[in-house]
């Protein structure tokens, strides 16, 4: 299944994930372990950001990590051998929805960034389920744009912002999956679905956030469709930099910015035995 990710394959958007997972470590990762031994596959590893995490954080875990992309995973591969060099990982590039893997192969299903570029979620959902051990559990992790608000407020700035919701919608995607995910994994046939909110709030008394979220990873990643939404004629140059000076205010002494992510877990219900151990 192609995906047209929207943001492109650039190294400016290397920076962007990289940021972004370092920022939101403790906040999108931090109720996330996995027991040591378990079978994880990472659906959608990209360059290896979100991979980081789980290896540092569950040390032991057998992880397969998949991804469309064969540069991004050379740039997976090159992250986790630096950062956790004693990782067991193996990588595959492949089609979520045709992955080379037997029935309950693995223990824990990751799915983090990857719903929201997708044309058909739930079926991509669905035909995850297949590779999970009963009582096994997935974890999905979303954003939803239109949980962006900012002070000081601008039509201008949610414009620029609304031309990265549209563009994702053109390509096939869903940029307010986030407030989806609990009807979604339980249409896929999951069990225990719960999904909540993860918020990230920062002004100048949270600087390490002003700078990590706000500028390097919301700003950058609207800056991201700034061609596309330049050459479709949704916003002239000139709108276009006047929306993201803004948006930039937000990130300066007296700016505020609030955004929420969703986070869910659900559990293939278990035919024999119980359920291993987990928490997301």
């Amino acid at each position: 299944m192609g995906i047209d990710y929207v943001h492109g394959y650039t190294t400016a958007e290397t920076c962007r994930l990289t940021d972004q997972a370092g920022t939101l470590a403790d906040l999108l990762h931090g109720d996330t372990q996995y027991e040591p031994g378990s079978k994880v596959l990472e659906v959608g590893c990209g360059v290896g950001a979100q991979t980081v995490q789980l290896v540092t954080r569950s040390p032991g875990i057998r992880l397969t990590a998949v991804d469309i992309s064969e540069e991004s995973l050379a740039h997976a591969k090159a992250r986790v051998a630096a950062a956790a060099p004693q990782a067991h990982v193996e990588w595959l590039q492949g089609d979520l929805l045709a992955l080379p893997f037997e029935d309950q192969t693995f223990d824990h299903l990751f799915v983090c960034f990857v719903l929201e570029h997708l044309p058909q979620p739930a079926e991509a959902l669905a035909s995850l389920r297949r590779l999970l051990r009963p009582g096994g559990s997935i974890t999905v992790i979303e954003g939803d744009h239109e949980s962006a608000f900012f002070h000081p407020r601008s039509p201008a700035a949610q414009r620029v912002i609304d031309c990265l919701v549209e563009l994702q919608a053109e390509a096939g995607g869903d940029a307010l999956i986030g407030r989806r995910l609990q009807p979604l994994l339980a249409e896929a046939g999951y069990d225990e679905v719960s999904a909540r909110p993860r918020t990230v709030y920062a002004d100048e008394t949270l600087p390490h956030l002003v700078d990590g979220f706000t500028r390097k990873t919301f700003i950058a990643m609207v800056e991201s469709v700034r061609e596309r939404s330049l050459t479709r004629g949704l916003r002239t140059e000139a709108q276009w930099e006047q929306g993201i000076r803004d948006l930039e205010r937000a990130a300066e002494p007296g700016g505020t910015f609030h955004y929420t992510f969703f986070k869910a877990v659900g559990i293939k219900a278990a035919d024999t035995g119980g359920a291993g151990s987990w928490s997301g």
